[in-house]
């Protein structure tokens, strides 16, 4: 069940919504019945989303502070999922990741929107060895200003995996094309999450008082190191290929020729926030409501049929099923 208010169903806005994590978070709010805007820069990013029932896709350059503030009027909640893994142009860590949720936060108080959820990482910290977790730790800490005024629930996930994902995807597309895997970081450590339970999480706590002024890690079932990763992808596409560890310089030498690539698959940055364990010590909290899945029971079907076209079909096909429990 979803909150009223008065002109109907609850409305929440969402930053990032076209990208991976907010495909399928704006999915699952869809099919709980919730009015959803998602805010994109381009449409056409976000065709895919144009067919859910309840979901409008509005476009907005939300780095302009008066269109972000119209298109966030009239919302119940804000969901703020941009994040970048790379600096590129004017999409800098600090901008993206600590100056726009602080702004998003302020537009919320001014507006009168209580109801603020922020993606963050885990191992966010602003003594961490990488821009990345440093950027999304002060992007915590400008939230958190408006804390005395906002209902803030922050969300640290730890590598996430799923169909249309970045990390499996791309060790996938290199054990296709290499014969030999020469692997940064190999006994650096993670706890895969799979996105449709880090969206479920979003979900359940939306509308959960018991959430409010809270952060929460959120971490898989189980811990691998990234060549043990790498391996599971070798085993669900049945190809073996020599893996060679690279040392620390090793590593960061290798990272900084990507560097130089017209696509960025690994920066030294990269390497740096892999120093510290992506891993969280603690079960998902019990309000959220989540049993993590784990990673092999999820992979193998995506990764065996990656296609956009299988991704794209997904999506009619959770229309179609929100459709159908509406009739």
């Amino acid at each position: 069940m979803t909150i009223k208010n008065i002109t109907g169903a609850y409305k929440i806005t969402v930053l990032g919504g076209a990208g991976f994590v907010g495909s399928h978070l704006v999915a699952k709010l869809d099919q709980a019945g919730y009015q959803v805007k998602v805010l994109s820069r381009r449409r056409e990013a976000a065709k895919h989303l144009i067919l859910l029932p309840n979901v409008q896709v509005v476009t907005c350059d939300i780095s302009n502070n008066h269109a972000l503030k119209d298109s966030l009027k009239g919302s119940d909640a804000v969901i703020n999922l941009v994040g970048i893994l790379h600096e590129n142009g004017n999409n800098s860590f600090e901008k993206m990741h600590h100056q726009l949720p602080r702004r998003v936060a302020q537009l919320c108080e001014e507006l009168g929107i209580a109801r603020l959820l922020h993606m963050s990482a885990l191992q966010a910290n602003k003594n961490a060895p990488s821009a990345y977790l440093k950027s999304k730790a002060a992007g915590e800490a400008a939230i958190n200003e408006f804390s005395k005024k906002l209902d803030i629930t922050i969300f640290k996930p730890s590598v996430i995996f799923g169909r249309g994902d970045s990390f499996l995807n791309m060790f996938a597309g290199l054990v296709k094309l290499l014969p030999i895997i020469f692997l940064a970081k190999p006994e650096a450590k993670f706890q895969p999450i799979w996105v449709e339970d880090v969206a479920q999480c979003f979900v359940n706590a939306l509308e959960n008082t018991a959430t409010y002024g809270k952060s929460y890690e959120l971490g898989g079932p189980q811990i691998y190191t990234l060549k043990q990763i790498v391996g599971k992808v070798m085993q669900i596409l049945a190809k073996q290929r020599p893996i060679v560890g690279l040392n620390d310089t090793l590593s960061m030498m290798q990272a900084f020729a990507l560097e130089l690539m017209p696509i960025k698959l690994m920066t030294r940055d990269n390497i740096r926030s892999m120093q510290v364990d992506s891993i969280t010590a603690q079960p998902i909290a019990p309000e959220l409501n989540v049993v993590p899945t784990a990673l092999e029971v999820v992979v193998p079907e995506y990764l065996l049929n990656a296609s956009p076209r299988a991704a794209y079909n997904g999506f009619r096909s959770a229309a179609g099923r929100a459709i159908n429990a509406r009739r």
